[in-house]
């Protein structure tokens, strides 16, 4: 391939993608993107059954792979003994894929079993982290309770504390040197 060629074909791939479609906001969100003016907000929500439903998919896949990812193993490992042991060295080609084929299931397999386990601690963690929340604002909420404790309307004195005495309605600089003896 020439120099030509190459930059040609380079140009052509940047044309492609220019063409494709890039999304940045939803068509009609009301809170806009950078598409209209609006600045860009993204809003990540996950609810426990979202992530309950992914880590679901994952061991499902998991176990797809072992059962349906293994259907041809053995006849392939079969058929690549026999090539062999009749001298073609198609038979070697052939046990290296299968070698290969079970590398990388094995190491997807584990990738989908790490996805299901991080999600599954995941929910638990925030679980735990919920309760405590609940915990937390619900002492608050209790004390807050007994601060709102409303005894008569607004500008009345609280019965609690029993009727107001005259001197200390007079009180003032007066009533600090009457409190130790001294008159004024």
């Amino acid at each position: 391939m020439g120099w030509n060629e190459w930059e040609q074909l380079k140009a052509e791939a940047i044309e492609r993608r220019s063409g494709a479609m890039r999304l940045n906001q939803v068509p009609g969100d009301p809170e806009g993107g950078p598409a209209d003016g609006g600045s860009p907000q993204a809003v990540l929500k996950v609810t426990q059954a979202d992530l309950a439903k992914v880590g679901d998919h994952a061991f499902g896949l998991y176990e797809r792979l072992w059962t349906e990812g293994r259907v041809s193993v053995h006849s392939t490992e079969k058929a690549a003994g026999s090539l062999r042991g009749q001298g073609f060295a198609l038979g070697g080609a052939l046990h290296h894929v299968s070698t290969r084929w079970e590398e990388q299931l094995t190491s997807l397999r584990d990738a989908c079993a790490h996805i299901s386990n991080h999600l599954e601690f995941t929910q638990r963690t925030h679980r735990g982290d919920e309760q405590h929340v609940r915990g937390e604002l619900s002492g608050i909420r209790t004390l807050d309770q007994g601060f709102d404790e409303k005894v008569g309307g607004p500008g009345t004195a609280n019965p609690v504390y029993g009727p107001r005495k005259a001197d200390e309605d007079h009180r003032g600089d007066e009533g600090d040197a009457g409190d130790r003896g001294e008159t004024g």
